[in-house]
């Protein structure tokens, strides 16, 4: 099993950055990528960047390529995404969540993970 904490969400202005966190724990070593998506309340989830563990290659869905960026520590069992220049599309809940499919380096389906956090709310007002 593995555990996945988000913590960074805030409500903040149009063009203003922002910085998420996810810790994990347990069986970390059995995840191969992990991913951040986002939800909004009536609408089903998105996947917004994805990472593969073992060389750090990187994934993005359109409306946030070259905004987002995201990233690990592994020693640290962290992943970050750094948004910048949020814009109020960009409010949503953020969910972290791992993957442990052989074969897959990156993906934005939300099918390909098992593990996921609680989430973190991010509002942009403008």
């Amino acid at each position: 099993q593995v555990q996945l904490v988000e913590s960074g969400g805030d409500s903040v202005q149009a063009g203003e950055s922002l910085r998420l966190s996810c810790a994990s724990s347990g069986d970390t070593y059995s995840t191969v990528y992990m991913g951040w998506f986002r939800q909004v309340p009536g609408k089903g989830r998105e996947g917004v960047a994805s990472i593969y563990r073992g060389d750090g290659n990187t994934l993005y869905a359109g409306p946030v390529e070259g905004r987002f960026t995201i990233s690990q520590d592994n020693a640290k069992k962290t992943l970050f995404l750094q948004m910048n220049n949020l814009k109020p599309e960009d409010t949503a809940m953020y969910y972290c969540a791992a993957g442990t499919v052989s074969g897959v380096v990156n993906s934005l389906d939300l099918p390909d993970y098992e593990y996921w956090g609680q989430g973190t709310q991010v509002t942009v007002s403008t």
